[in-house]
């Protein structure tokens, strides 16, 4: 996660009025999709609210923000519809939402299904993850315990005396 206080690049929207003289390298430092993603936040309501987005919102996104790049947009738009937080209202939700705020279509059992169970198998494989931390440490404490013993045996039978 980004905590630094550098300014946030320039707005995603594209001014019509403006020739586009001006290279994109030039004109801002290079988007990334992470910070897409918080413009489309604060730009747009059901990103801010992580509301369940309406099946072919990268349309409304086209058509509302000209100029943006497809592709850094795909991949903002799966940062957002694959964290935890959204995954989490979509296991409950039960209507869609476009970029405006607005109702749509409804959220079919087989996209609460999938939401549930991409959640499980995340958690699954953070406990299984943490298990494999806390033996690793076990394991590693052992070691060190026997290799403490064994350095105490040594000193006690090598003295000459």
């Amino acid at each position: 996660m980004n905590t630094s206080l550098t300014p946030e690049p320039a707005p995603v929207v594209a001014n019509p009025a403006t020739p586009q003289a001006a290279t994109p390298e030039s004109a801002a430092p290079a988007l990334t999709a992470r910070t897409l993603l918080k413009q489309l936040q604060q730009q747009f309501p059901p990103f801010r609210d992580c509301l369940p987005l309406s099946i072919g919102i990268d349309k409304q996104i086209l058509a509302q923000v000209p100029g943006i790049d497809k592709k850094l947009m795909r991949t903002a738009l799966g940062i957002h519809t694959g964290s935890q937080r959204y995954l989490r209202v979509m296991e409950k939700a039960t209507v869609r939402y476009d970029l405006d705020g607005t109702a749509g279509a409804e959220v079919t059992d087989v996209h609460r299904k999938h939401a549930k169970e991409v959640l499980k198998e995340r958690l699954k494989k953070e406990a299984d993850r943490k298990k494999a931390e806390r033996e690793a440490a076990a394991a590693e404490e052992a070691a060190r315990v026997r290799q403490d013993k064994l350095a105490q045996l040594t000193a006690k039978f090598s003295k000459k005396g």
